[in-house]
């Protein structure tokens, strides 16, 4: 297939589903988590989840001198990448493909242990039916400034001081109201989702509702 961008489509929600817009970068294994537990709320609930890519590198670059030397040597020579891949797909394939793709990526990276080699690259993009040559993408930087633009849309919603994934769900007027996280392993399932989900849901309704936190005792639980 040539390098022809696809035209926008609409990401509305069917008729009677609840919409959810989920941030990611696929290297994150947080994000990950709570992409777990979204899938699982689809199936628990009346929601569609809309996804979209944004990027560490891009979040982390005006601040890399708070970094250490290890993580900022990964947003220079690992975090551009995998995240370029699922963008490139999103806009030569369409909108459709991101969220089987993140999951043929997630699921060698985080639940295999692999981390973001070209193998698991190559065998995810042969798992959802599309084109080797998209793992290019991953040393290119041609749709860069789509990228910055998705990104940039889950910034604008949540704010500048949060990380990987943010999650935004209508408000009490149907407005976006978007959050980071919520941060979980292992990723709840069945009726625990929905109550997550519902929880979510109510916050998202209090005005001047922003944050809930504690300290994380353990890392995330692949499963």
């Amino acid at each position: 297939m040539s390098d022809t961008v696809h035209a926008a489509t609409s990401t509305a929600a069917p008729a009677g589903r609840t919409p959810a817009d989920f941030w990611f970068d696929p290297l994150c294994p947080w994000a990950w988590m709570t992409s777990r537990w979204m899938l699982e709320v689809e199936r628990v609930r009346e929601v569609e989840v809309r996804w979209h890519v944004m990027s560490l590198a891009v979040l982390n670059e005006d601040r890399l001198d708070e970094l250490s030397q290890e993580y900022r040597e990964m947003m220079d020579t690992v975090a551009w990448g995998p995240v370029r891949v699922v963008n490139a797909a999103r806009l030569l394939h369409g909108e459709e493909v991101v969220g089987p793709l993140y999951t043929a990526l997630g699921t060698r990276f985080h639940n295999e242990g692999r981390g973001p080699v070209p193998e698991a690259v190559a065998e995810a993009l042969a798992e959802v039916g599309l084109p080797a040559s998209l793992a290019a993408y991953a040393e290119k930087d041609a749709y860069d400034a789509e990228l910055r633009a998705s990104h940039q849309e889950g910034i604008d919603l949540v704010g500048q001081d949060v990380g990987t994934p943010v999650v935004a769900v209508p408000g009490p007027g149907g407005e976006r109201i978007a959050f980071f996280g919520p941060v979980v392993t292992p990723a709840p399932r069945g009726e625990e989702a929905g109550r997550l989900w519902d929880g979510t849901l109510m916050v998202a309704s209090i005005p001047g509702f922003y944050e809930i936190k504690r300290t994380r005792t353990r890392g995330p639980v692949f499963d």
